[in-house]
């Protein structure tokens, strides 16, 4: 299924979280919390702004973003979890 997000809507595919500590400790799936890395899977058209014209995102398909914590709203596609968020939620693109 091909989504395309609309104005200033990013999808975004969370990175897996690690298993371990930096001691060696297994983390058990209770435990963990929801990682709030991901990579960029596709990016709306832009926000358009009070003078009609449309401002393109800063971000694109393929950039690591960082994001907090309780933001956007998850979905399934194809059976893998993804998250719908606006522009705004993402705190910083990772190198």
């Amino acid at each position: 299924m091909n989504v395309r997000p609309l104005n200033d809507r990013v999808l975004v595919l969370r990175v897996e979280a690690e298993e371990k500590t930096a001691g060696g400790l297994i983390i058990p799936d209770t435990a963990k919390e929801k990682p709030q890395q991901g990579k960029v899977v596709a990016v709306g058209s832009g926000r358009v702004g009070d003078d009609g014209k449309r401002t393109p995102l800063e971000v694109k398909a393929g950039d690591r973003v960082l994001f907090s914590r309780y933001a956007g709203t998850d979905i399934k596609i194809d059976g893998v979890e993804h998250l719908f968020m606006k522009e705004d939620d993402i705190l910083a693109i990772l190198d």
